[in-house]
């Protein structure tokens, strides 16, 4: 356009931030913050493990309302840490450290749950299941804080609930993708878990992923 018949209002519409449905929060800070999310969520946790060993046992259907609990639990965290718990960890950062040892230390426990109920030394593991167990399960889990943590202080500074409405559908779309693709594994294998011995074996292997995902926490 010739710059005779430019307007200030042009250069305004030319330089301003998109999308205008996420006002306040550049596109590349959205694709960098769904991709975090989207790590975050695909690769083995607390989380798709749990998910995965619910659909595995009793079906995908069954296994919607543990998903339905990691998603809106997610969205409980993100409005806590938005609403500014995340400043608690700026001004007193052993606090992380002991969020992430308490975590960290619940998954060892589920773990060796897991391995000793295999073994015939237990009754049959207390999981967190349904949708107020995973609920509540994403306030012990040190992986969800610390993606929450991430993501929150990723964004740009804003009033508590301008960063809530800009991460929300992040949380609930790219996790519940993320979840039924892992029920839809588990699922998948159920015909084959059908047998005792693949069972016992499938719930050793599930509870030395959960001991060995706690350390990871910290890293």
């Amino acid at each position: 356009m010739p710059s005779r018949f430019r307007s200030p209002y042009w250069s305004q519409v030319k330089t301003s931030n998109l999308p205008s449905f996420c006002p306040g929060l550049r596109v590349s800070s959205l694709l960098a913050i769904a991709a975090l999310v989207l790590v975050t969520a695909i690769t083995p946790g607390p989380n798709n493990l749990v998910v995965m060993r619910k659909a595995s046992r009793a079906g995908l259907i069954d296994a919607l309302p543990s998903v339905l609990g990691v998603v809106c639990g997610s969205v409980a965290l993100l409005a806590v840490v938005a609403a500014g718990a995340g400043f608690a960890f700026t001004a007193w950062p052993p606090l992380r450290l002991l969020i992430g040892i308490g975590g960290a230390g619940y998954l060892v426990w589920l773990g060796l749950g897991l391995m000793c109920a295999s073994r015939g030394h237990g009754h049959e593991p207390k999981l967190p299941s349904g949708t107020w167990g995973l609920f509540g399960f994403q306030f012990l889990n040190p992986k969800a804080w610390v993606m929450v943590l991430t993501v929150v202080a990723s964004s740009r500074p804003g009033g508590p609930f301008d960063a809530f409405t800009r991460l929300a559908p992040l949380f609930i779309v790219i996790p519940a993708a993320c979840l039924l693709l892992w029920a839809s594994l588990g699922a998948a294998l159920s015909s084959q878990l059908a047998r005792p011995a693949a069972r016992l074996w499938s719930d050793r292997l599930l509870g030395v992923l959960l001991i060995v995902s706690a350390p990871l926490m910290f890293v």
